[in-house]
């Protein structure tokens, strides 16, 4: 669901949304909201929640009665959890019990007004000391406890250079170029031009990025009106499927990427054509609608008034080349890709110091300053969840449901379409991971079908509705679109994009119909 990755305009952030996206849109605005009436900034304010001053206002009882249950259902779990002979009897209920509560947690941040990386904190710690009480010795559980963290770790690194990475080509205003090269106004025409550039550009950064740097391009050619609504959620199925066919592109690809279950070649030699697929079936069907085909207004170019920062163009080269070198730099040295991730943002720290050198006005375009942009919170949202179900894989549990499946689903088609259709409604991140405890490379080798079809399926999933991604509650919040007019407007072409794309993927995996030859020349290779 959408709320793993509320982020910056280049990286994940736990903000409230509102103010998020208030600071992409305005941020002199945004920061007039943090101040108190006489312009000064309350104490108690920070960036990361609202004013105090409107705590007031906001009391809600419902929402207190909601936290009070909560509180009180996890707390009973806990008395119980902590009696050992009960939990060495009933483990997998205890850890179940844990999960289900904190993952409820999750899900209903904002009615809770709890914050989910707090709540995935508590759930890990939970869930592992439970596990430690039930394994048969402690040395075991802190064996498997090691190994998990190491994994989970790969991630967290991963995914804190990579947003540093974006941070600093978004502070040098690296993304105009991308911008300045789309002149026309044909309704039409536009629509496709704004779908497969969100495309391109969202198989590179994360898919969050690229809807807001989509977005605010579209609120500055085209008026505010029911086409530029369905402009916005082009922009929304175009970052999800274009997340989907790179290991770099989406975070549960990425996921899968650092584990091993998919590979950099065949994912993309795989996955690209149904990702295409899924943008293309919208877009022709939304080319029919009467909002594309009316007359399409204008606006005044105010992109010419926005300038590029000093190098502005060396940083952005900089900043693709190094998120487009880590599959190189594993497939020649066989190192982890968050190691190739961290050369790159090395070498951009070194180079953006030399560039700024002496040039104290410009501060805020070097390495230190985007360290403070970029999301921690976001960050140790991952590194809870996915440390939660690295102890029910540890437990057994996940073993034990998807022999389960197997036995009442046989298809993997199924199996891998389902996790597309509740990660429109539930996190993609924790289904992919449980996922990945479930099936291991003996049942499902690296490359399988079922683990492809993973990719595809958990990254294009959520655009069948507005808050299924992360893309999805940007473009809601920016454009002021609500849950029902996407449903009624969009979420029936996006998902006929999603079938529309297993159905290529089957086609071309059968017919084994595949790219040409000459992309098996790139420095990604096979198994890399």
């Amino acid at each position: 669901m959408w709320k793993s990755y509320t982020s910056s305009s280049s990286s994940f952030t736990y903000e409230p949304t509102v103010l998020v996206l208030k600071r992409h849109a305005d941020p002199f605005s945004y920061q007039q909201e943090l101040t108190s009436p006489s312009g000064l900034c309350d104490p108690l304010c920070s960036v990361d929640e609202a004013c105090s001053c409107n705590i007031e206002d906001k009391y809600n009882p419902r929402t207190v009665l909601l936290k009070a249950l909560a509180v009180f259902a996890a707390a009973a779990t806990v008395t119980l959890a902590i009696n050992q002979s009960w939990v060495v009897a009933n483990q997998d209920l205890a850890m179940a019990l844990l999960f289900g509560i904190g993952y409820a947690g999750i899900i209903f941040e904002e009615s809770l007004a709890f914050n989910k990386s707090g709540v995935g904190l508590l759930m890990a710690v939970s869930l592992w000391v439970v596990r430690s009480i039930g394994a048969p010795s402690t040395e075991i559980a802190v064996s498997e406890l090691t190994h998990a963290s190491a994994e989970v770790s790969e991630i967290v690194f991963f995914l804190l250079g990579a947003m540093t990475i974006v941070e600093i080509v978004d502070a040098h205003q690296g993304f105009k170029l991308v911008i300045d090269n789309i002149t026309t106004r044909k309704p039409r025409t536009l629509l496709w031009v704004v779908g497969f550039v969100t495309f391109l550009l969202s198989s590179i950064l994360d898919n969050m990025t690229t809807t807001i740097v989509m977005v605010s391009l579209l609120r500055k050619l085209v008026p505010p009106s029911e086409y530029r609504k369905i402009l916005g959620a082009v922009v929304v199925i175009a970052a999800n499927a274009g997340g989907a066919w790179t290991p770099i592109g989406d975070v549960t690809t990425t996921m899968l990427w650092i584990h091993g279950q998919i590979s950099t070649l065949p994912t993309m030699k795989g996955l690209i054509i149904p990702s295409a697929v899924s943008l293309a079936v919208p877009l022709a069907l939304m080319s029919m609608t009467s909002e594309v085909n009316g007359k399409g207004q204008v606006s005044p170019n105010v992109l010419a008034s926005e300038q590029m920062a000093p190098r502005g163009k060396l940083v952005l080269s900089l900043g693709i080349g190094a998120l487009i070198f880590v599959p190189v730099f594993k497939a020649l040295t066989g190192l982890p890709p968050y190691m190739g991730m961290l050369l790159g943002l090395g070498v951009l720290w070194i180079i953006t110091d030399v560039i700024h050198y002496n040039e104290s006005e410009r501060q805020k375009l070097k390495v230190p300053q985007a360290l403070s942009r970029i999301d921690t919170q976001g960050a140790l949202f991952f590194l809870g969840i996915l440390l939660s179900v690295s102890s029910l894989e540890a437990a057994g549990i996940l073993r034990k449901l998807a022999n389960y499946l197997d036995a009442h689903i046989p298809s993997v088609e199924l199996i891998a379409s389902a996790i597309g259709l509740v990660s429109a409604i539930i996190d993609n991140v924790p289904l992919v991971a449980a996922t990945m405890g479930m099936y291991d490379l003996s049942s499902m080798p690296q490359d399988s079908e079922f683990w492809q079809l993973v990719a595809y399926c958990a990254g294009t999933g959520g655009s069948m509705l507005v808050i299924g991604s992360a893309a999805g509650v940007a473009y809601m919040g920016m454009e002021k679109v609500d849950f029902f007019w996407y449903l009624r407007k969009v979420s029936g072409f996006a998902f006929a994009g999603f079938a529309a794309g297993i159905a290529a993927y089957l086609a071309v995996s059968h017919l084994h119909i595949s790219l040409p030859s000459t992309i098996a020349k790139l420095p990604f290779l096979p198994g890399s």
